[in-house]
């Protein structure tokens, strides 16, 4: 009886034994198993290479599922000038176990009007901005994107976006429903104190006496910075690095990919757009109008010759400049664009400055080198008077800055690009002063936070910040739009050891990229990523160079000549 008993319990062992193996077998079979591993043996025997289980390992991971988003991380962390910021970072499952795959950071600079709050309430702001972005990240935007594919970057770009659309209308809905509500308490406007009284008086003055002249353009509504904007930005980001990571390329040849071009076969590297000066309302002098004195080198030099070229083009300003001031007079110092500042008290000064650094050096300006000037004129409207304060009480009118630019550009026709040289609301001038200077000097936009606005008249150029909401898809679909005429610019908020710019930069297939002046961290950090990537280029021979010349700084077509153009191509369709 015992013995029938064994018999049976080893029948049936011997029964889910061959269960299993059956099972197994066609597990293997539907997979490829045997197929692959006899395979690999194969192409071991026949290659023999020195490490023989690290050319297995390769083998089966190249056969491994594709890597799928995980989970994403938001945290806080500072940027480049002590401000509170974000950092996403992505995860992926790569070969059964999850691994971070990348991390990346965007500019979490301000819209140029917001200006009005005092430096507790912007702080208090920016803190509520970070922390919504660090929750967006870290809650709905983890459950969206799991399980997503993070080479599939025009579909994640589209989730942001669309998610960022959505908050955006909660809050413009938001915002109108409380203002109509009945059951708001009534505000009651504060009294105003003496100053503002008094500047009450002086404006309705201005107001009286510009009644004869043309007048006075009132500002556009900004559009407030929605709080959380930068997590879309900061994750785009990451997961395009995300990416190319996992597709074994460097990002700018993934990005150039993504572009939706035939995939390149050659590239070139972004003339380096290096700021020489600072004039701004921050130097020390009463000069406002010159933030940025810019230089713009010969197309075809290399990011180290132009470095190089730049240090001592600013160290012999700064022998003039310290030989011909007092003892005991304040020195240049460095602001917040990496590039020294000097106290200065009319718009020829530093010019003049350069001109003769220039000299001294045997360089020649307007052939080894020209200039580009950021304005800013944004920043230096006085609006209770009507007028931009070129300097410490030299107010000028928007004709009369107009006047003034083209006085400059004809003495120093080394200048060959204005950048913001008036307020968008200034359309009448921008266009004046194209027509007057011609093809002799660009007139530059930095479009950032208007890049859906339609274009101001005579402008030939588009400076664009990766800042808050813009994701990868955005930056080319707008150097698509403006093909030929985007210029990738950077803020004083950089991120500390973000390098992607400079990658991007060269994906797009730009002509220049303006990285600020030689200091700072955040900022040599993509000048030596350039570095890196023009070496890796021609080490592969796919190096190649343009050789354009200013001027001008860029031959897009300005709103005119393209309108223009639309128009004769509507005529010449047959009826």
């Amino acid at each position: 009886m015992s013995s029938q008993g064994s018999v049976s319990r080893q029948s049936k062992e011997e029964q889910d034994l061959y269960e299993m193996k059956k099972a197994a077998a066609e597990f293997y079979r539907v997979n490829r198993v045997p197929q692959e591993i006899e395979r690999a043996l194969g192409q071991l025997l026949l290659l023999q290479p020195q490490d023989l289980y690290g050319y297995l390992a390769d083998y089966f991971t190249n056969l491994s599922a594709p890597p799928r988003i995980s989970r994403l991380k938001g945290r806080e962390v500072y940027d480049a000038s002590g401000q509170l910021s974000i950092e996403a970072e992505v995860f992926c499952i790569v070969c059964n176990k999850e691994k971070s795959m990348s991390s990346a950071a965007v500019s979490s600079h301000s819209a140029p009007m917001e200006t009005s709050l005092d430096w507790k309430a912007k702080s208090q702001e920016r803190v509520d901005h970070v922390v919504t972005a660090v929750q967006w990240i870290n809650e709905p935007l983890n459950s969206m994107l799991k399980d997503q594919n993070p080479c599939a970057q025009s579909e994640i770009d589209h989730i942001l976006s669309s998610f960022f659309m959505a908050r955006y209308l909660e809050e413009k809905t938001r915002n109108r429903e409380n203002s109509c509500s009945p059951s708001q308490p009534e505000v009651v406007a504060p009294s105003p104190t003496p100053m503002q009284t008094k500047e009450k008086k002086n404006a309705d003055k201005v107001k009286k006496s510009n009644m004869a002249e043309k007048p006075f353009v009132p500002a556009e509504p900004s559009e407030p910075v929605l709080h959380g904007s930068l997590a879309i930005g900061s994750l785009s980001l990451a997961v395009v690095k995300t990416g190319a990571q996992i597709q074994g390329i460097p990002l700018y040849k993934y990005i150039a990919a993504l572009t939706g071009r035939e995939a390149p076969t050659q590239f070139h590297i972004p003339a380096s757009l290096v700021t020489l000066l600072s004039c701004g309302k921050t130097s020390p002098g009463k000069l406002n109008l010159l933030k940025e004195v810019i230089l713009i080198p010969k197309m075809g030099q290399g990011v180290k010759q132009i470095i190089t070229m730049t240090l001592e083009l600013q160290k012999e300003m700064m022998r003039i400049v310290n030989s011909s001031t007092k003892a005991g007079a304040p020195q240049a110092v460095v602001c917040d664009s990496g590039a020294p500042t000097v106290s200065y008290e009319r718009p020829e000064q530093p010019l003049d400055l350069i001109t003769e650094a220039c000299s001294n050096l045997e360089l020649t300006l307007g052939t080894d080198i020209h200039l580009a000037v950021n304005c800013a004129a944004h920043e230096l409207m006085d609006y209770s008077k009507g007028k931009y304060e070129v300097a410490t009480g030299v107010l000028k009118s928007p004709d009369e800055l107009a006047d003034m630019y083209q006085t400059l550009i004809c003495k120093y026709p080394a200048v060959v690009a204005l950048i913001d040289p008036f307020r968008r609301e200034d359309a009448d001038q921008w266009e004046r002063l194209s027509k007057a200077t011609g093809h002799t000097c660009s007139l530059i936009s930095d479009i950032t936070y208007k890049s859906q606005a339609p274009p101001l008249p005579g402008v030939r150029g588009f400076i664009l910040k990766p800042v808050n909401e813009t994701t990868v898809s955005d930056l080319i679909c707008i150097t698509s739009k403006h093909k030929g005429s985007v210029l990738m610019g950077t803020t004083s908020s950089e991120p500390c050891n973000e390098e992607s710019l400079s990658d991007i930069a060269v994906g797009l297939g730009l002509d220049y990229v303006i990285l600020g002046g030689l200091s700072g961290a955040q900022r040599m950090l993509k000048y030596n990523r350039l570095i890196s990537i023009e070496e890796e280029l021609a080490q592969q021979g796919i190096l190649v160079s343009k050789e354009k010349h200013p001027p001008p700084l860029l031959h897009g077509k300005t709103q005119e000549q393209n309108r223009e153009d639309s128009l004769k191509e509507h005529s010449s369709q047959p009826v």
